[in-house]
């Protein structure tokens, strides 16, 4: 064992590396810079999220998957007979309802303001789209420790076509897309503050051949409440779960073994496993069960006396568990059967489907409203077109820069790209093992944040080269005109068929 406490481990070419011991403040002070930028971003999320947000429906009703989930939150509206259980699906609307209420309860709080109207059903999933860019900024700002690669991360996530769709209709990945943001920010942050806590613990980590005790470490209990909060949503959450648990204990255990502790393996798993353990999957699976409030307190619940209708077979073992537990599972049972069904192979075919290596490149976005041979401007052959469509200036970057990640993740050992590169494998690597699925490209929205943080920060790295520094304004200059180019097929404004058809480059688009 070393005398003396070695200097800080070098930490790649940000400083922000795997070498978690640091002698130096590991965040950056905030500013007026910042406010300002948190302002300004605010202001136009607000404005790109909620102008016109009930302008866009079917006659008066929700559009496409919108046809599932607002009618299911109105049913929460009316069936609330106390506010701290909130009400149920009494209405399984074109089927089994097959995804857990919470996102369904946050729709429902805007119904219960507007009632059963567009910005009723789409007020809950604005804001949310709005936090999501602010937390871009904050998520990119804290891994870089920069306000520049905040700001850049933000105003990327501000005038991205997927992010902005997914933000004025009443369907659940932007709240996906919000809890998961919210878990990586949590986990940085948890970072920064137990790489503090581990520089203070000097005497303890030199006198220990197994590492300090950390405490009780609230960021993680935080990101385990936003883990929690996205299983919730849907049950894609598992996999953020899984992957982010492993991601603590490789986390772990490099800080312990860059700590220079005599066996990090084992310092990992009798004084962080249990701490994980209940970060990573009790306390989401106690939000998960919290979620689920109303419907054990509703006696009209969906499969609520599967039990006793004889729903459940007379050889399952659900009958050894209490009732409410045998019925509840059994309901999930169902759930499960209803997606595992949902296969190409078995003749399940839309025409608006797409496969996860698609997503990539926005190869195949997604038609919410059509309106066709309208008038506008006098004229008569006009069309009306929302598609949920990834700016192709953003999205044609997606490959490369995962690829650079990469390479400045194993290479250059880059703290600040782990984390979204861990995220970003979580919404992404399951879908393609599950490729026989239908899938469409709104799963991939919770990608976004995460190719935006890494994009900024590799855009920051250019902008120190010579031609970097002019190339960089020169692209944002160009998102920005991307976006405004693109507009009338992300906000549905009426155009001549003529002009509508010219931004649609590719015949996948279509």
């Amino acid at each position: 064992m070393p005398q003396n406490p070695p200097a800080a481990h070098p930490c790649g070419g940000d400083g922000l590396g795997f070498g978690f011991v640091t002698t130096t403040a590991s965040r950056l002070p905030w500013t007026r810079l910042d406010w300002i930028v948190l302002g300004v971003l605010s202001l136009a999320a607000l404005a790109t999220r909620m102008v016109a947000l009930g302008a866009a429906t079917s006659e008066g009703t929700p559009v496409f998957d919108e046809k599932h989930y607002v009618p299911q939150a109105y049913d929460m509206v009316e069936s609330t007979i106390n506010p701290l259980t909130g009400g149920i699906e009494s209405n399984p609307g074109y089927g089994l309802v097959v995804h857990p209420p919470l996102a369904k309860q946050l729709i429902a709080l805007g119904e219960y303001l507007f009632g059963y109207s567009p910005w009723g059903w789409r007020l809950s999933v604005a804001i949310a789209g709005c936090l999501v860019v602010l937390l871009v900024f904050l998520l990119a700002r804290e891994l870089a420790r920069s306000t520049w690669v905040g700001a850049v991360a933000g105003l990327l996530a501000l005038t991205d076509g997927v992010l902005i769709v997914a933000s004025r209709f009443g369907m659940l990945d932007i709240f996906t897309t919000l809890f998961v943001l919210l878990a990586v920010y949590a986990l940085a942050r948890d970072h920064a503050d137990v790489t503090a806590r581990v520089a203070a613990a000097q005497d303890v980590l030199y006198s220990s051949r197994l590492g300090p005790f950390l405490g009780f470490r609230w960021w993680r209990f935080l990101a385990g409440v936003a883990l929690g909060c996205t299983l919730s949503v849907k049950w894609s959450g598992l996999y953020y779960m899984a992957f982010f648990g492993i991601y603590l204990v490789c986390h772990d255990y490099w800080l312990r073994r860059r700590a220079l502790i005599t066996h990090p393996a084992r310092g990992v798993l009798l004084r962080d496993t249990l701490p994980n353990f209940l970060a990573v999957v009790i306390v989401p699976v106690a939000i998960y069960a919290w979620s689920w409030r109303a419907w054990f307190s509703s006696e009209t619940s969906v499969y609520r006396h599967a039990l006793a209708q004889g729903s459940i077979p007379e050889n399952s073992a659900l009958r050894q568990l209490p009732e409410a537990l045998a019925n509840w599972l059994y309901y999930h049972q169902s759930v499960l059967q209803f997606h595992a069904s949902l296969t190409t192979s078995a003749g399940h075919h839309h025409p608006w489907e797409s496969k996860p290596w698609t997503w990539l490149v926005a190869g195949r976005p997604i038609l919410y409203l059509s309106d066709r041979d309208i008038s506008c401007f006098g004229r008569e052959d006009c069309d009306r077109l929302i598609y949920m469509f990834g700016t192709p200036t953003l999205w044609w970057l997606t490959v490369p820069v995962v690829g650079w990640a990469l390479w400045a993740g194993i290479v250059r050992r880059r703290w600040g790209v782990v984390l979204p590169l861990v995220a970003f494998a979580a919404g992404f690597l399951p879908w393609v093992v599950g490729y026989d699925r239908q899938m469409y490209f709104f799963y991939a929205t919770a990608l976004v944040p995460f190719t935006v943080v890494l994009l900024a920060q590799l855009l920051q790295q250019l902008r120190r080269t010579r031609i970097g520094a002019a190339a960089v304004p020169v692209y944002l200059s160009l998102i920005c005109v991307s976006f405004v180019y693109w507009l009338p097929i992300i906000y549905g404004i009426a155009l001549p068929k003529a002009y509508i058809d010219s931004l649609l480059w590719l015949p996948s688009w279509k």
